[in-house]
């Protein structure tokens, strides 16, 4: 059968000034409403609904600035009022929920990074009625929470992607550095780059401290010597590995996952050899137009199956190209 092209509909959609959208610190709280739209361009018909978005954010990781970006401009397209809120903590995460539940909104868009955590939330908003999707983390586990799709990257293959590039280049000592241990999307890449590559060996590291980060991958790269490649799980984690590299007098080369302006210049300059990218605008995007179109219309995009946004390889060759949509704030 053939896949909804997110792509397509993305490009054909209106460009329009975002929502003023609310945002909680990364210790939860109650969300500000976005109030009017007061978008420029098309806008539609339907009557006004409010949908909250509720994320495993940390702060500083810029990945979830492209996610927002992306459900912003498809609340302004929509006539939704969004309600963006984030909390890397299971358990906050879920207070959260609960929270958009008691405000009685018309769907939720939710990460599930930690699904355990998250199951008993998601089950009320289940019992009130308000439609679930999921986006980003927790493919496997969607549909067991209530979510009628999922909108991401299926982390294991991706995982297996990095490795059959790592083969192509005749690496074969990884480190693959997990910044949040638990993180079931997180463990799954490095599975899956373990997968197409035995020799990788997993490294935890406290992605909320950056200091932290620098100094256990230094002092890992010091004590193994065959390591040829470090793999960083996200653009921002991944360009402090390169600054790690170099501390380390180390000659491991440095590959990530995901994607920003600076790593895909670093791509384009030859300091990283390849990302993989999830596409997160999409998925941002996804969520909240498949919530609208279900509230319009009873639809449900993926016919119970999860949306895929990725994975995409980007290197040298392809770096320029992504580096001009980074810029602009949709990659």
């Amino acid at each position: 059968m053939k896949r909804f092209s997110w792509r397509k509909a993305v490009l054909a959609a209106a460009v329009v000034p975002l929502l003023a959208v609310s945002a909680c610190s990364s210790t939860g709280g109650k969300p500000s409403d976005s109030g009017n739209a007061g978008a420029a361009g098309q806008v539609a018909s339907t009557d006004r609904i409010k949908i909250a978005l509720i994320t495993h954010a940390a702060p500083g990781d810029t990945f979830w600035d492209i996610v927002r970006k992306g459900a912003e401009e498809a609340a302004a397209k929509d006539n939704v009022e969004l309600l963006y809120t984030s909390d890397p903590e299971g358990g906050r995460q879920a207070q959260l929920i609960e929270q958009a539940v008691d405000q009685k909104v018309d769907g939720i868009a939710v990460t599930l990074a930690k699904p355990d955590a998250l199951k008993d939330a998601l089950k009320k908003a289940a019992d009130a009625g308000i439609p679930i999707v999921s986006l980003n983390a927790g493919e496997s586990v969607s549909a067991q929470l209530g979510a009628f799709t999922h909108f991401g990257s299926n982390e294991k293959l991706a995982g297996e992607a990095v490795g059959t590039k790592l083969n192509s280049l005749g690496l074969k000592h990884p480190v693959c550095v997990i910044q949040e241990q638990g993180h079931v999307g997180l463990e799954a890449r490095c599975a899956g780059v373990k997968a197409k590559v035995p020799g990788t060996e997993i490294l935890y590291v406290t992605g909320t401290d950056m200091t932290q980060v620098s100094s256990t991958v230094t002092a890992k790269l010091q004590a193994t010597a065959d390591a040829d490649v470090v793999v960083g799980l996200g653009a921002p984690y991944t360009l402090t590995i390169l600054k790690a590299i170099s501390s380390a007098g180390s000659k491991a080369k440095v590959a990530s996952f995901d994607l920003n302006a600076e790593l895909a210049k670093k791509i384009a300059d030859g300091e990283i050899e390849f990302t993989v990218d999830q596409q997160p605008w999409l998925q941002g995007y996804g969520a909240i137009d498949s919530l609208w179109q279900n509230k319009r219309g009873g639809f449900e995009i993926g016919g119970g199956q999860p949306v895929l946004t990725g994975p995409a390889i980007i290197d040298k060759a392809a770096a320029t190209d992504a580096l001009k949509f980074t810029e602009a704030g949709i990659r």
